[in-house]
């Protein structure tokens, strides 16, 4: 497993994807947070912790229409990288683009053409039925009542969820919530799909299915494009047309599912 270059990892994804210019385009990204100090850093005076550096020059490219998983051990920066091309985390040195958008854009646009899916969500309001939180979610999209509720009522029939749509999200199970998660992702009909661990905490029937309905009906059969963080095997070779492993914040190399085991061992430990 040998790291790529910048200009060969975008070869491999212009090869990988569609036509045209990458969906994702990463260059150089570094991230360093300056976590706050504990009582012994205050007593000697620092406000701060020494740094810690969660992503070093990290440059990709995913192209259009394709399905990229990053795996890599906890604390890689897989969750950070993310973050950083769903807007909500600014690099210290280096810049992206997703969708022809520049990731410091951070507009209503960018979040439209760019939804970001966790999977542990809890930003859900509980008290409120499926229905009704899609509703509040469109409406942060800028969409007006009348085009939220035709776009939540379709989203909820399109990902399996029109029969409990009026259920409370408490009442909701876990394989229920992703869903819904999904459904909230697909508001503002993006062309870029970030998935964070998308099937978190689901028993293997469930994963099954929605790594199934994600791959087959979110991203092939609507043309878009995924990049999704994950330590699972069985998801990434479900999920991926290729993936990038990540190892403290460092871009270590990538393969295709069908080396995946080879790479990470596995053949050799299941003989």
């Amino acid at each position: 497993m040998t790291a790529p270059s910048p200009l060969e990892a975008a070869a491999g994804a212009q090869a990988g994807g569609r036509d045209g210019d990458p969906a994702i385009l990463a260059d150089a990204l570094a991230k360093t947070f300056r976590p706050p100090g504990d009582v012994r850093d205050l007593l000697r005076g620092r406000l701060f912790a020494p740094p810690v550096q969660a992503l070093a020059s990290v440059s990709f490219t995913v192209g259009q229409g394709e399905i990229v998983c990053v795996m890599g051990p906890n604390g890689a920066g897989k969750s950070t990288l993310l973050r950083i091309l769903a807007g909500i985390l600014t690099p210290t040195t280096g810049t992206a683009r997703v969708a022809g958008l520049d990731v410091a854009a951070g507009d209503i646009t960018y979040r439209r053409r760019v939804a970001f899916v966790l999977g542990d969500e809890r930003s859900f309001l509980w008290r409120l039925s499926g229905r009704e939180n899609l509703h509040f979610f469109a409406a942060l999209h800028g969409l007006t009542a009348r085009a939220g509720r035709h776009r939540a009522a379709a989203l909820l029939e399109r990902v399996g969820l029109a029969e409990a749509a009026d259920r409370t999200f408490k009442e909701y199970s876990r394989g229920m919530r992703q869903r819904l998660a999904v459904a909230r992702g697909l508001l503002g009909e993006p062309d870029v799909l970030l998935l964070d661990e998308p099937t978190l905490g689901l028993d293997p029937k469930g994963a099954v299915e929605l790594r199934r309905f994600l791959r087959r009906e979110m991203v092939q059969a609507a043309g878009r494009t995924a990049l999704v963080a994950s330590n699972d095997p069985a998801e990434v070779r479900a999920l991926a047309d290729r993936v990038l492993f990540l190892e403290a914040g460092r871009l270590r190399g990538e393969t295709t599912p069908d080396r995946l085991e080879a790479e990470l061992g596995l053949e050799a430990a299941r003989g």
